[in-house]
């Protein structure tokens, strides 16, 4: 269980709702064009996150939790560099050169990285292509805003269906970096958010605002080792099981690193979820729902064969949809699932 604990890492971020053309005559061709331009800035926050240099100081919501951290983000001849400092409960900092990320955390011992790093601008799925969320989510342009400073332009992701949630992005108008997101629920709720406070877009970052300076024991991690590890498993297998029903849209992304094959994670280009099934063990782990923020824990047990297989879904969809995932489960073969388990 230690295994999966270690993966409750809730994602995703930003939120929506939207005000209705419909009602005005000229409401399909003003809809289209503010499709059109709501999808052309979509299109530049992937590169923005990555290729824009600033540094500042953002809070992340989720739930009753709030942390915040500073960052300094520097893109320089083709290299990403950056550094993040916690502001709360407890010392400790990450930096990142290139494909190398180091992890210094002297008050928590043993952490993963993405224990760490939240949702906000640093959500896997914020840095890859977004589309064609257009097939899931209605992209409409809200309007003008300002955040810490900058103009910004609103952009509302809302949900087709009721399988996941809706966003809300804020994009700075000059690069299209991402300063200000929404995850909101089918109620309007904004069940997690993220925002800077405290912003200053420059390409004047000295070199030493990068330096670690957190003494301490250093994890390191190698993202290309882990993007090698991804597009290996871009079509997972699942070993001993399988999912009988998914949200149309989501389709099988990168496995988790769960121990071959008991875990496969699902994407539809903004939200993700992830399905764990592993023997159940003698260890007495409460079923049913558990949320935090916009993530969702939905853990089911089931059996096969005589044995007690328990299936966890965790991600940042809504209960009923993280439940209907794991009571979809059938095992197929329950000796594969004992031997890949530890």
């Amino acid at each position: 269980m230690n295994r999966l604990s270690s993966r409750l890492k809730m994602g995703g971020f930003p939120a929506l709702l939207l005000a209705l053309l419909a009602a005005v005559v000229s409401g399909p061709v003003v809809a289209d064009a503010d499709e059109s331009e709501a999808h052309q800035w979509l299109e530049r926050l992937a590169p923005a996150l990555n290729m824009t240099s600033y540094r500042g100081v953002f809070v992340y919501a989720r739930g009753s939790q709030v942390h915040s951290m500073q960052i300094a983000h520097r893109y320089r001849d083709g290299v990403v560099e950056e550094r993040l400092v916690l502001q709360d409960g407890g010392n400790g900092e990450i930096v990142r050169r290139g494909v190398n990320v180091v992890c210094v955390l002297p008050d928590r011992g043993r952490v993963r990285l993405d224990q760490v790093i939240p949702s906000g601008p640093f959500a896997e799925a914020f840095t890859s292509q977004l589309m064609p969320v257009n097939r899931w989510y209605n992209a409409e342009m809200v309007g003008e805003d300002r955040v810490a400073g900058y103009q910004a332009v609103e952009i509302a992701l809302r949900s087709r269906d009721e399988y996941r949630y809706s966003h809300r992005l804020w994009l700075e108008r000059s690069t299209g970096l991402l300063v200000k997101s929404h995850v909101r629920a089918a109620s309007g709720d904004v069940m997690e958010q993220f925002q800077f406070t405290s912003l200053e877009i420059t390409d004047n970052i000295p070199d030493e605002e990068f330096e670690i300076r957190t003494e301490g024991r250093e994890i390191s991690r190698n993202l290309s080792e882990e993007e090698g590890v991804a597009k290996a498993s871009v079509v997972p297998r699942t070993s001993g099981w399988e999912l009988g029903w998914r949200p149309e849209g989501f389709a099988p992304a990168a496995a988790p690193r769960a121990g071959r094959g008991q875990a496969v994670a699902f994407s539809d280009g903004l939200a993700a979820f992830s399905v764990f099934v592993e023997p159940a063990g003698r260890l007495k782990m409460p079923r049913g729902v558990s949320r935090i923020g916009a993530t969702t824990v939905y853990m089911h047990e089931l059996e096969s064969s005589g044995r007690k297989f328990l299936v966890t879904v965790v991600g940042e969809v809504p209960p009923e949809t993280a439940r209907k995932v794991a009571e979809s489960v059938r095992i197929q073969d329950s000796l594969a699932l004992e031997g890949s388990g530890s």
